[in-house]
């Protein structure tokens, strides 16, 4: 049985993200990174801490980010991977994002860190960017692209605002199999339904949505294996605080949306477990020059 799409609004997703910000300051997160998305670690030497930056890292040497890389991060939730890479990159950031409350903390944190000339931030849906053609070199959707029901009207967005030789770049879960039993469907509705996520394309379908909106060169990889210790972490922390969050729900501390955070938790790793999704990294470019490869992700092409 395939897992059915889910239909949320773009207010279902802000007001999920305005629940759960404190959940993810106190679990997740710490006020440098800013990191509402899962890590990526080298080695299991590599802290929680190491593996949220080392994501960016990775993610910006794909990407070939550098001094004055005019960037665009679709959904860029407290703006903690833009406001990194305008630091350690010193690349120009717009990051757009659904959320009033998260732009405006983006924005403050900017100023906060003197990072105003270099990362702005603007309420603005990524399936309808505000933007002129050509306007950057690398479009960025890290953990951003699930809640798009229209995955492939991103693609075609993002192909709009990118110059003639641009990039995306998409880290998400992808769908392993479409071919899942019940059991495995209840899993990944209810993470779907407590994070907000419209649903999974496989890697396939991606790679056909961003070939459709004419990029030429095409790769995608799984990494769970360098992001399974952040999937296993927050497992295990809301395993730790479920009890706790039941009881609270019970008493009217917590509502529907925080408690359905909490469960999300839980099933994203028993699917991964069950090997319904995994991973990835999609590259995708309008020239025909290949990607450079990062010596930490050797990639296959797809097309």
């Amino acid at each position: 049985m395939i897992p059915a799409s889910r239909n949320f609004s773009n207010r279902d997703i802000s007001r999920y993200y305005s629940e759960t910000t404190s959940d993810y300051s106190t679990l997740w997160f710490d006020r440098v990174n800013l990191a509402m998305h899962f890590g990526y670690q080298a080695d299991a030497s590599m802290t929680h801490a190491q593996g949220l930056e080392n994501s960016n890292r990775v993610l910006a040497d794909l990407a070939d980010i550098h001094p004055g890389s005019r960037v665009l991060d679709a959904g860029c939730g407290l703006g903690g991977t833009s406001l990194w890479l305008a630091a350690k990159r010193s690349a120009q950031i717009v990051g757009i994002g659904i959320g009033e409350d998260q732009i405006r903390f983006a924005n403050e944190e900017a100023n906060r860190r003197s990072l105003a000339g270099a990362a702005k931030f603007l309420v603005a849906d990524f399936n309808a960017m505000p933007f002129k053609e050509h306007s950057f070199d690398v479009v960025w959707a890290q953990e951003s692209l699930c809640h798009a029901k229209d995955k492939a009207r991103f693609f075609k967005e993002a192909a709009r605002v990118l110059t003639p030789d641009g990039c995306i770049i998409v880290a998400d879960g992808m769908l392993k199999r479409t071919n899942v039993t019940d059991a495995e469907r209840h899993l990944l509705l209810q993470w779907f339904d407590g994070w907000k996520l419209s649903s999974l394309w496989t890697a396939t379908e991606l790679a056909d949505a961003a070939r459709e909106a004419e990029f030429s060169v095409i790769s995608v990889e799984d990494v769970t294996a360098n992001t399974v210790l952040s999937h296993r972490r927050l497992y295990l922390r809301a395993c730790g605080m479920f009890p706790l969050a039941m009881l609270m729900r019970i008493v009217g501390l917590r509502n529907s949306v925080q408690t359905g955070n909490a469960f999300a938790a839980l099933r994203q790793y028993q699917a991964l477990k069950r090997g319904c999704w995994f991973y990835g990294i999609l590259v995708a470019r309008k020239s025909k020059i290949a990607p450079v490869l990062s010596d930490q992700v050797a990639r296959r092409n797809v097309g």
